[in-house]
């Protein structure tokens, strides 16, 4: 089993920056990817960006440039930096990760862009 916990979310002006923070614990060793999703209300979960246990990454169109996903192993523990925040980024952000046979989720961390 994996536990996934969010945290550093919050309430910003468009504009700004947040990082946000998913600390890793349990059985860890063999996890393959971890990502971050988000869900706006009234729309269905979506992918943010994404992480490979050999540091390759890829994101959404729309946080390209602006959010940047990094892993340290070390602290188990997964980031995301957001700089120029959107009032579209506002959303539940979800910490995940994906080992063959299993998928994890953390319970989830509010971001709010204030415009």
């Amino acid at each position: 089993q994996v536990q996934l916990v969010e945290s550093g979310g919050g309430l910003v002006q468009a504009g700004g920056s947040l990082r946000l923070s998913c600390a890793a614990s349990g059985s860890i060793f063999d996890i393959d990817v971890m990502a971050w999703y988000r869900q706006a209300p009234g729309k269905q979960r979506e992918l943010v960006a994404v992480i490979a246990s050999r540091g390759s990454t890829n994101y959404a169109d729309s946080v390209k440039g602006r959010f940047t996903i990094s892993r340290d192993s070390a602290k188990s523990t997964l980031y995301l930096q957001m700089n120029s925040l959107k009032p579209e980024d506002t959303a539940v952000y979800y910490c995940n990760a994906y080992r063959v046979g299993a998928i994890y989720w953390g319970q989830g961390t509010q971001v709010t862009v204030s415009s």
